[in-house]
């Protein structure tokens, strides 16, 4: 095949990371801890204010399972979460001796659905089991319904771990995402907004609850001149060399932010007379999402049968990737035997979707080729 690889969302480098790596290399901090891991972290407390306190890890599935710590979870406790997510969303519960109660989302912004939370609560309590902790997620960068979820929450006094894995960047009313729940997770895989090659970060309300994280992070090392350990510790801190990266990615995340998002409102134009397709995007002004993956429904009464399975194969054909949206948890099968709430949105919309190349070093040439198998397509 003739025509490069499009990439559904790779790494894009600015060019200033490798003068934080050779910083690192001069100084041979070639370790989990030094300058830049303090760098990056205080790069990312500015970035998002709201008084955050961030603690560089070594992913956002680390940082996952120390909140579900931090906020007190333990074996056979009970953990709401999203169904409509990655695996890693759910996978730390698990490693909890946990178990996860699975909500449905609502059609808006594809997240967890407010009505069902409820009433999963109220039911889980009915049996004796009040949930410990709920996990909502920025599904491909669009805020969650901050305002009914915290409600809710509120209500029944439960804490929010707030998975905004893909969505740095992104704000409700002008507030980041990562700063709305009791404890927030970020991600910087090698396929997000910005990456350090593998890592992640936990953010709290407290520079002493970011200390706990970091020792837990840290193998749990008591304050001794031997190695003691009086709990259970974790090798869950971010490599100095990592952290490089990160800091000369932070330079330019505003641009990868913009450049997604033009890539959004790329779709928008291109599907925009294509009767049956409509493309995720926010619901109002309220909400600011940095647009990660951009995606789609198709309805395929209305599109003379072509599905978003029809549009995947097409651009597979022209090596060029996309791939379904996530899966349901609860449909998952290591989750299918847990309890699930609310009806078939979520599943409706995993048949019906397609997230589309959303990188923000595709090019206009990249552009040209996706449109062109979508005009194939639908025309």
């Amino acid at each position: 095949m003739n025509n490069p690889k499009i990439w559904l969302s790779s790494p894009h480098m600015g060019g200033t990371e490798q003068k934080y790596i050779q910083e690192a290399f001069d100084a041979n901090w070639v370790a989990p801890l030094g300058p830049n891991v303090i760098g990056l972290e205080q790069d990312l407390e500015n970035y998002l204010d709201a008084n955050a306190n961030v603690g560089a890890l070594s992913s956002g599935t680390s940082a996952i399972h120390l909140g579900l710590i931090l906020l007190g979870v333990q074996a056979g406790d009970e953990v709401i979460c999203q169904s409509m997510t990655f695996s890693a969303s759910a996978n730390p519960i698990l490693y909890l001796g946990a178990t996860p109660i699975f909500i449905d989302s609502e059609a808006q912004t594809w997240n967890i659905c407010p009505v069902a939370l409820e009433q999963a609560i109220q039911d889980r309590i009915s049996k004796g089991k009040k949930p410990k902790a709920i996990i909502a997620v920025h599904l491909y960068g669009v805020p969650y319904q901050i305002e009914a979820v915290r409600a809710v929450a509120d209500t029944y006094q439960i804490p929010i771990l707030e998975d905004s894995a893909e969505a740095l960047g992104s704000s409700y009313k002008g507030q980041k995402c990562g700063t709305f729940g009791d404890i927030g997770i970020l991600s910087f895989n090698g396929n997000k907004i910005i990456t350090t090659s593998g890592g992640g970060a936990i953010v709290t309300k407290t520079a002493a609850l970011k200390e706990k994280a970091i020792f837990y992070a840290t193998q749990s090392r008591d304050n001794a001149p031997h190695y003691q350990h009086s709990e259970i510790g974790y090798n869950y801190r971010m490599s100095n060399i990592c952290a490089g990266i990160g800091r000369g990615q932070m330079e330019v995340l505003d641009e990868h932010i913009a450049l997604r998002r033009q890539m959004h409102d790329f779709y928008v134009a291109v599907f925009a007379s294509i009767e049956g397709v409509e493309v995720f995007s926010t619901p109002n002004e309220d909400y600011f999402a940095n647009y990660w993956l951009s995606a789609i429904t198709i309805d395929a009464t209305k599109t003379n049968g072509i599905t978003a399975e029809t549009l995947r194969l097409a651009l597979e054909a022209e090596n060029i990737e996309s791939r379904p949206l996530w899966k349901p948890m609860h449909l998952q099968p290591i989750f299918e035997n847990y309890p699930y709430y609310g009806s078939n949105v979520a599943e409706t919309l995993f048949e019906n979707g397609l997230c589309l190349p959303s990188g923000s070093n595709l090019t206009d040439n990249d552009r040209e080729r996706i449109a062109s198998v979508i005009t194939a397509v639908f025309v």
